[in-house]
């Protein structure tokens, strides 16, 4: 029954049916804003692919670009040489009356320079001490962290990725064999091995928190490597001060490994070299049978040729890059083994030194190869041996040096530039890129 009040409620007035909006010009908002958005990730897509193929390019690309860029580095060291010549500079001051002297000078500067460099990093015969005539073994010292470290950055660029964290890798593999090395007394072969392990999974954990941010998160790996070698070296300076400090001790560095942790000598105590270069060698044998040989080089490889046909094939990228860059920093961390169990005996903040953005030049120089990353670690080996013998023979700071390796950077990263001063024309695989390319666009 209807109540009273319900009886006097009037009726809702009806309002009218909305109007269907004009959608046409949403729907053309909506596919321009698609379109656009599919056209700037697609730009995105083939910036990045066209920066790992300039990587390739770089890292992998023909061997005779390595010797024809040393060979520039070279010429241009010598003429700054010359420049710098002071014989030079005063026979240049009566050039036109006397030209020979100029060239005569500049010739002795420069062979005088260069010789003393091949002397120092060789044999050197007119010296008077074992070290002094056989500069080759202070060579091979100097090489076999740059094999260990070179063969980090190798392995990372076969995978597509860019390691500018060795540094902190060899750190981290140093505090790691350093713990071993001086905090505990075990027998001779036992303590060797558990520094060179212990050496090895330090740079493994370094190396593998980069794949880790990479594969889940997609942070760049050079702003991540760039950012742990701080970590690294000041987590050092920190323990050089505290734990690892040697007992009574006034400046920061630890106490001395033990003898049973250090590699005995290679050719007796007069020289530096050590088993360390043994087990560089040894490092590079396996890494060549990784790369090459194996199912889990074969994947490593193809994530870095083209990671789109790699992830279509089944393959797990992220795992790839993790285990890519714990790899690369175990290698490294063997590195930190060999500074300090080979040649430093103690820990100190200039562990790693330089090796670590050497280590980039020398695996740019061996085309990303473990075995042209070896060769290319024998010769800047022999810049740092005879380095020290031209500046005391030459006269020459051994800033040169460092100039020579700088440039040997700067002219294998622009293969083009090489091939222009020399007149080289494209390489056959470039032909086949273009022709290719020609194609499809036909």
């Amino acid at each position: 029954m209807t109540e009273p009040n319900d009886q006097l409620t009037p009726e809702p007035a009806k309002t009218p049916p909305p109007v269907p909006a004009d959608t046409s010009a949403q729907t053309t908002t909506g596919n321009t804003t698609e379109k656009t958005a599919e056209k700037a990730a697609a730009s995105a897509e083939a910036g990045s692919g066209k920066a790992q193929q300039i990587l390739r390019e770089i890292t992998t690309g023909p061997g005779l670009i390595s010797v024809l860029a040393v060979v520039l580095a070279l010429i241009v060291g010598a003429l700054l040489i010359i420049l710098t010549d002071a014989n030079v500079a005063k026979s240049a001051g009566y050039f036109f009356s006397r030209p020979g002297d100029t060239f005569s000078a500049a010739w002795k500067a420069v062979s005088e320079a260069y010789g003393a460099l091949i002397q120092g990093a060789t044999f050197n015969p007119s010296s008077r001490t074992a070290t002094g005539k056989f500069g080759i073994m202070e060579t091979l010292t100097q090489a076999t962290p740059l094999i260990l470290a070179g063969l980090s950055v190798t392995v990372a660029f076969r995978a597509g990725l860019f390691n500018i964290g060795a540094k902190g890798q060899i750190i981290l593999g140093a505090i790691f064999a350093g713990g071993i090395g001086f905090g505990a007394d075990l027998p001779p072969v036992v303590h060797l091995l558990l520094v060179i392990v212990g050496g090895a999974v330090g740079g493994a954990i370094w190396g593998g928190v980069v794949g880790l941010l990479k594969a889940r998160t997609g942070a760049h790996e050079v702003i991540v490597t760039i950012m742990l070698n701080y970590i690294a070296q000041y987590f050092l300076d920190f323990l050089l001060r505290t734990a690892y400090k040697s007992p009574g001790g006034e400046q920061p560095i630890s106490a001395p490994v033990g003898p049973n942790a250090m590699f005995p000598p290679l050719f007796g105590d007069t020289f530096r070299v050590n088993y360390g270069l043994i087990m560089a060698i040894i490092a590079v044998i396996l890494v060549a049978w990784l790369i090459n040989r194996s199912t889990l080089g074969f994947e490593l490889r193809a994530i870095g040729a083209n990671q789109n046909a790699a992830r279509t094939a089944g393959m797990l990228i992220g795992k790839g890059y993790i285990l890519v860059m714990a790899i690369a920093g175990a290698l490294a961390g063997l590195a930190g083994v060999a500074q300090l169990s080979g040649t430093e005996g103690s820990l100190d903040g200039d562990v790693a030194g330089s090796i670590g953005f050497d280590a980039i030049t020398v695996a740019l120089l061996g085309r990303s190869t473990p075995w042209g990353t070896f060769f290319a670690a024998l010769l800047f080996g022999a810049f740092k041996a005879g380095g020290q013998s031209m500046a005391v023979q030459a006269g020459l700071s051994i800033d040169i040096v460092l100039v020579i390796q700088s440039l040997i950077v700067l002219f294998i990263a622009a293969p083009p530039l090489v091939r222009g001063i020399f007149g080289l024309g494209r390489t056959k695989r470039q032909r086949k890129v273009e022709a290719s390319k020609e194609q499809v666009a036909a």
